[in-house]
């Protein structure tokens, strides 16, 4: 016997979602969905510029200066006669820039001077003797500066903390969204 009208089931454009629910998983979707673009180009630019600093060694863009005479720290040179020296190695004009950072390693016996000029340019030093090992650039430091945000300037440096809430949030809903319809069945 066919049922009547009033007692078939509501098609399913007809049926009215329960109170809340339907709503939130939209606004989930919808969040989910232009997060994910807004941030897309963000996270690709950390995962492709941390994949590359990771293998940067192989790939030529940091020197590998072997040194031969790992020494105790108490016998290396002070630090200013180091940097002066480091200083003299370079063209006037790069040691004018001045110094940005001095990277101490007293278990390779080395110290490697990083000038805070365009092209970026590092003088590693031997902390016994102050003989100079290696002049040259550091490649890397663009791809760091990218990777950091810091390329951009100081205040950017946030967007990889950004990108990475933007991330967790991504994984978190897009999680919530493929529960979700199975929770409800």
């Amino acid at each position: 016997m066919p049922r009547s009208a009033s007692t078939r089931p509501a098609p399913p454009a007809d049926r009215k979602p329960r109170a809340g629910t339907r709503g939130w998983a939209r606004w989930m979707f919808y969040a989910h969905l232009w997060l994910g673009v807004v941030t897309t180009g963000i996270v690709l630019i950390i995962c492709i510029t941390g994949v590359l600093l990771n293998h940067k060694r192989p790939l030529g863009l940091m020197p590998d200066v072997p040194n031969e005479s790992p020494g105790a720290l108490s016998r290396s040179l002070p630090v200013a006669e180091l940097a002066a020296r480091a200083e003299r190695a370079v063209r006037p004009e790069v040691a004018a820039t001045g110094i940005d950072r001095m990277d101490l390693r007293p278990g390779d016996g080395l110290v490697k001077v990083r000038f805070d000029d365009r092209e970026v340019h590092e003088v590693t030093v031997d902390l016994a003797s102050g003989r100079i090992l290696h002049v040259g650039l550091r490649n890397d430091v663009f791809l760091e500066k990218l990777h950091s945000g810091e390329i951009f300037g100081d205040g950017w440096t946030l967007l990889s903390d950004v990108a990475a809430i933007a991330l967790a949030i991504l994984l978190v809903s897009g999680l919530w969204l493929w529960l979700y319809p199975r929770a409800r069945a």
